[in-house]
Formats: C-alpha cells, sequence, structure tokens
C-alpha cells in the first residue's frame, strides 16, 4: 500500500531548519546592539554621507568632476576602510567593517571593498545575512559598534 510519505513530502512545504531568525545568526553573532550585523537603514545612510562629502570635496578642488567624485569615494573607502575599519559615514552612522573573525578589515580588504563598492551591483546583490558580494569576498562584515 502506499502511504503519504512516499508519494509527497511537498505537501508540508519546504525545509526551513536551516534558516535563521535574523542577519548575522548563521555567523554567530548577537541580534541586536553591539557587533550585530548592520541593517539597510544604516548602511544607506552612510554611503550617502560618504558620497556626499565626496561631492563637496569635489566641488572645492576639482570643479565638480564627475570622475574626481567618484576617486575621492574610493580612496576615502580604501584608506579609512583599509587602516581605521571605517569610513566618516559609517563612523557618524556607528558601524565598522571587520573580518568574520572579529579582527579589523586590513588595507587589502579595503581596497577590493571600494573597487566592488564603485562597481554597485556587488552591493545590491546580499545574501540573508545582509552580506554583499563585496562582503563575501573579502570575508568582512559590516556590524554595529
Amino acid at each position: 500500500m502506499v502511504d503519504r510519505k512516499d508519494i509527497g513530502s511537498w505537501l508540508s512545504g519546504p525545509d526551513t531548519s536551516n534558516i535563521s531568525n535574523y542577519p548575522g545568526e548563521r555567523l554567530g553573532l548577537p541580534d541586536s546592539g553591539r557587533g550585530s550585523m548592520a541593517r539597510a537603514g544604516r548602511r544607506i545612510l552612510a554611503i550617502c554621507i560618504d558620497w556626499g562629502l565626496s561631492y563637496l570635496i569635489a566641488i572645492a578642488f576639482f570643479n565638480a568632476n564627475p570622475n574626481a567624485i567618484l576617486a575621492v569615494f574610493a580612496l576615502e573607502q580604501m584608506v579609512l576602510v583599509g587602516t581605521l575599519g571605517y569610513s566618516i559615514g559609517h563612523r557618524i552612522m556607528g558601524i565598522q567593517v571587520q573580518r568574520l573573525d572579529g579582527g579589523p578589515a586590513g588595507l587589502l580588504a579595503g581596497v577590493v571593498r571600494a573597487v566592488l563598492v564603485c562597481l554597485v551591483i556587488p552591493v545590491v546583490i546580499v545574501d540573508a545575512d545582509h552580506r554583499g558580494l563585496h562582503d563575501k569576498a573579502m570575508k568582512t562584515i559590516l556590524v554595529r559598534r
């Protein structure tokens, strides 16, 4: 005799046993507060602050050349994230970049992340933990300070 188990495990729906309850849970991070994953709102405001500052610098020194805006933005990301772990926008929004093991991002991560951020597409493709391709490539995470 045919049993329900034989014909239709699809009736019970997809397997949800490995889905996390909040971003960062699979990485061992807390749900909220210090050390939790930075959410989209903080990230977007931080990048807007950084882009706005880059625009002001380009107006002051480069006659608002669009290439200069991008260059100033990339340089800020490379140097500040690579050395301090955060850009000016990150600092204002209370977030920072760190390696998965909790250590500082490092200069190489700052450079690669900056290049990928400037390409835009790697930033908007994110996983369940809110990590973009630029973070996954360098094994970094953006957490609340």
